[in-house]
């Protein structure tokens, strides 16, 4: 099975239909699997009194106000949905109410992403529970004692859900990404495990994918001199290029374990690259064999193995030798 690659745009479009579609033009291009919004409508979801998480925009009075730019109508949404399956790619939303989840149902998304905020929203998990679709469930501000109950709400409504473990903090330092949990997750709920990333590094997900995580997901950005919240902590197209590539030949690498036991394929290489023992200096016969005399020549077979050396000092050999002859059973006594 690959590993699911996820592009979150998010709010990275700034409420623009038109930016929202050069996302999704430009990361079909990149060997992603899913693009990823978030559903917002202000009124269902938040109100003037949230505040904001970061100040950055000068241009809406509340946080209120600009989860309303961020909204898009039914007929929208439909056209992005329809914009990535002609490209290829899955479209998956976060839905930040039940209000969302009603208009995701109607624009027809076939799986949910629950933002780390949602985790213990039960009224949000009943409404996507009774759709009957696949969860991919974040864990970002959740410790292992609300992700207990989260889990045995999901595993009693029978779903198929995967847990992602996530750090939620914009970007996220290398002391705070929580490798680790990708298999404490796995040995606690025995489910799909995968890993949200807000360190805008390659590496983190690379790492996540050699220690088991079998979702990655991002966020993707065309600048990092662009606008919004989480600017700094995504990834550029560019970057989204250079990480798939790597995912899928750390894939292909899995796939193919090597046999260390068996180096019979190695047999030519091992002639040419491996040594045998030679004289570093003239010698004469009888002379008695020190560490000092010897050294170790290219190719192999040509005389005593170089890894034998310690049972050659201390022998006396038996005819003159000149500096940089090999040295073989029969010169030796």
């Amino acid at each position: 099975m690959s590993v699911k690659l996820i592009a979150e745009i998010a709010q990275a479009h700034n409420g623009s239909l038109a930016t929202a579609h050069r996302y999704i033009d430009a990361l079909a291009t990149t060997g992603i699997d899913a693009i990823k919004f978030q559903t917002h409508i202000a009124e269902a979801e938040s109100s003037i009194y949230e505040p904001f998480r970061i100040k950055f925009s000068k241009q809406d009075k509340t946080r209120f106000h600009y989860w309303k730019r961020m909204e898009f109508s039914l007929e929208q949404w439909i056209d992005l949905k329809q914009h990535c399956d002609d490209v290829g790619l899955e479209f998956l939303s976060s839905p930040f109410s039940n209000a969302a989840v009603d208009l995701l149902e109607q624009v027809g998304i076939k799986t949910y992403k629950i933002g780390s905020g949602e985790v213990n929203n039960f009224l949000l998990l009943e409404k996507i529970a009774q759709t009957g679709k696949p969860i991919i469930l974040s864990s970002g501000m959740s410790s292992f004692e609300e992700l207990d109950k989260t889990i045995e709400f999901l595993k009693s409504k029978h779903l198929e859900f995967t847990i992602l473990q996530c750090t939620t903090s914009y970007p996220t330092k290398p002391e705070q990404y929580g490798l680790n949990v990708i298999q404490e997750l796995k040995s606690r709920y025995h489910v799909s495990v995968g890993f949200s990333d807000h360190s805008a590094k390659i590496e983190t997900l690379i790492a996540a994918v050699v220690l088991g995580a079998e979702i990655l997901e991002f966020h993707a950005v065309f600048s990092r001199n662009d606008f919004g919240p989480d600017v700094t902590s995504s990834l550029t197209i560019e970057d989204i290029k250079i990480l798939s590539e790597a995912v899928r030949n750390i894939e292909k690498a899995q796939r193919h374990p090597v046999d260390k036991s068996d180096n019979s394929k190695f047999a030519q290489l091992k002639s040419i690259f491996e040594k045998s023992l030679a004289i570093n200096k003239d010698l004469q016969s009888g002379h008695i064999i020190q560490f000092s005399d010897l050294e170790a020549k290219k190719p192999a077979n040509k005389g005593i193995p170089a890894s034998h050396f310690e049972t050659i000092i201390g022998k006396q050999i038996i005819k003159n030798m000149k500096q940089w002859d090999f040295l073989n059973i029969d010169d030796i006594k």
